[in-house]
């Protein structure tokens, strides 16, 4: 049996896996003032409960922040108090009595998706999560690339707006500053999921969300793009108007495929890829 738990800004999920079927699953929306310590309890009372009845063999993590790969810790949370440098692969080790590894949630879900979902067949594939924060991971026959310091795929906070408002890691007008759900909530007083049924918005929204992946298709030029998360949630009324005004930002001689789709497995896809991850 395999343990996979996604860690994010809003939520926390854990999954058993039998093999590549998932067997159990518990999710829980994240107290961020109750911070790391208050997370790491709720999930000690569920991993224990579990181990009942459920013998761990290995043990996967998607962490909703920077992750040092390498080293297996836990950089930092932008959006949840007290996990940096964090060891986080050793709590799990020792609380579910198995190995576990360690990559960040955007990550991880490129793993998912690439293996079990969307991205299927598509290499290299890119896939970005758009939900209370924005991430990305970069997906090629098989295998995650990281960069040379565990930090590749930070699309979340490539500068779009250099006069923009200020975002949580200090920079100005990130792509994550102008389309996360934390942001939308903060700017304009409604969910990000409200905000999406009003197809004059969405027209203004895509084009800081098009700056950002036009940035991903020129430099990578992508056999697919996937996009996870919350928001992408709204079906068509976010994709049909973000490909058209993508197909007005591309650069006119660039061939480069507009392939951007909604992740196939909706919130599982970390899950998946943290299964993955565990027993690569």
């Amino acid at each position: 049996m395999l343990l996979a738990i996604d860690i994010g800004g809003t939520k926390f999920t854990l999954a058993a896996f039998d093999g590549d079927r998932m067997v159990r699953r518990e999710s829980c929306a994240t107290d961020a003032s109750g911070g790391r310590d208050w997370m790491l309890g709720r999930i000690r009372e569920i991993v224990l409960a579990w181990r009942r009845d459920l013998t761990f063999d290995r043990c996967g993590i998607g962490f909703g922040g920077p992750v040092d790969f390498a080293a297996q810790r836990v950089v930092l949370s932008t959006h949840v108090g007290g996990w940096r440098d964090f060891d986080l692969p050793g709590f799990i080790r020792a609380l579910a009595g198995a190995p576990a590894v360690m990559d960040n949630d955007a990550n991880a879900g490129a793993a998912g998706e690439g293996e079990f979902g969307a991205g299927k067949g598509y290499s290299p594939l890119f896939y970005m999560t758009l939900s209370t924060g924005i991430g990305a991971g970069i997906y090629q026959d098989g295998r995650m690339w990281r960069g040379a310091d565990s930090y590749g795929g930070e699309i979340g906070h490539l500068t779009i707006r250099p006069d923009g408002p200020e975002c949580l890691c200090g920079a100005r007008g990130c792509l994550e500053r102008m389309c996360c759900g934390l942001w939308l909530q903060r700017d304009y007083g409604q969910p990000a999921k409200d905000l999406m049924q009003d197809p004059a918005f969405v027209e203004r929204y895509v084009v800081d969300l098009a700056l950002g992946l036009k940035a991903a298709i020129m430099l990578l030029n992508p056999a697919r793009i996937v996009i996870g998360g919350g928001i992408a949630k709204a079906g068509d009324r976010l994709f049909l108007p973000l490909r058209a005004e993508l197909r007005r930002q591309i650069t006119n001689w660039s061939a480069a495929r507009i392939d951007v789709v909604p992740a196939a497995l909706g919130d599982d896809s970390v899950l998946y890829g943290a299964m993955a991850l565990a027993r690569a």
